[in-house]
């Protein structure tokens, strides 16, 4: 009588990689065998805490591999001590193993002291990530046109080129962020005030292939970006991309725009995360 095969779940190894591009590609062929070779050399050059996943987990039936979830786990600039966030990506699993899927999601989310973020849900999958324990902390994106508000109430306001060093204070932390950022094909900015330097990061998006725009990808919090939103919006405006995106829960106050509610909602299970803070996840690291 024969054993039928084990299915187990376990961490993705470098000797992996060109097997999971291989599952990637087929659960994802609208992206590319190239696209998931650039995600992958990014995730091994990312620099995540100590203990968590490179790269991810990888789900095998009698040692072939039949699923795979990709996790992105960094150390962000937070208040007092950096936060550990894990973003779950890119997730497939064969049909014949579906139900088999959980096993792969546990593994993911075992890891204690982390919060697991889920950027990029199918829509049919929502109701699964749900009776996973996630819960959703953006409700919709709101589109601005971030160069008609109000000018800053602060003078001597000027912009500098992320990478940079900026002659005002700022964190070590975040010029680390905006460098890698940029290195992403990201728009890294430092905005300075006389006293301090407030790091952004926008992603350039083309929304339906033809409306230039750019999508929020890191500021310190909301709050400084619609206090900024005048002279960042302006230099984004004169390279041709007027639109700026932005993860919200309802319209923001101080901007003008609309707010498109249930379009990209972003998911979390652990501590809430803030808006306006998708550093380091598969949106500027693999292109998404």
């Amino acid at each position: 009588m024969s054993v039928p095969p084990r299915v187990r779940s376990r961490l993705i190894e470098e000797t992996d990689l060109e097997r999971v591009v291989d599952l990637l590609v087929r659960g994802f062929p609208t992206r590319g065998r190239t696209y998931w070779q650039r995600a992958l050399g990014r995730l091994g050059a990312h620099a995540g805490p100590r203990g968590l996943p490179k790269f991810g987990y990888l789900l095998e039936c009698g040692g072939a591999p039949v699923g795979v979830v990709l996790t992105i786990c960094s150390s962000l600039p937070g208040d007092g001590r950096p936060a550990v966030r894990c973003n779950l990506s890119s997730w497939f699993v064969k049909p014949a193993f579906r139900t088999f899927a959980p096993l792969l999601i546990s593994s993911a989310i075992v890891h204690k002291n982390a919060t697991f973020v889920n950027v990029s849900p199918a829509p049919h999958t929502e109701p699964i990530i749900e009776a996973q324990g996630f819960s959703r902390y953006s409700d919709g994106q709101f589109v601005t046109v971030a160069a008609l508000a109000r000018p800053p109430t602060v003078p001597g306001i000027r912009l500098l080129d992320g990478c940079r060093v900026p002659d005002v204070a700022f964190e070590a932390a975040e010029l680390e962020l905006l460098r890698a950022h940029a290195s992403y094909g990201c728009i890294a900015l430092w905005c300075m005030t006389p006293e301090r330097a407030a790091p952004f990061v926008f992603r350039p998006r083309m929304v339906n292939g033809v409306l230039p725009c750019t999508e929020l990808i890191y500021c310190r919090d909301l709050g400084e970006f619609v206090r900024f939103a005048r002279p960042l919006g302006r230099f984004l405006l004169k390279r041709a991309r007027p639109f700026v995106i932005v993860d919200a829960t309802g319209p923001i106050e101080g901007l003008a725009g609309f707010f498109f509610r249930g379009k990209r909602p972003k998911y979390f299970r652990g501590t809430r995360p803030r808006l306006g803070d998708l550093a380091y996840t598969e949106i500027p690291m693999f292109g998404l």
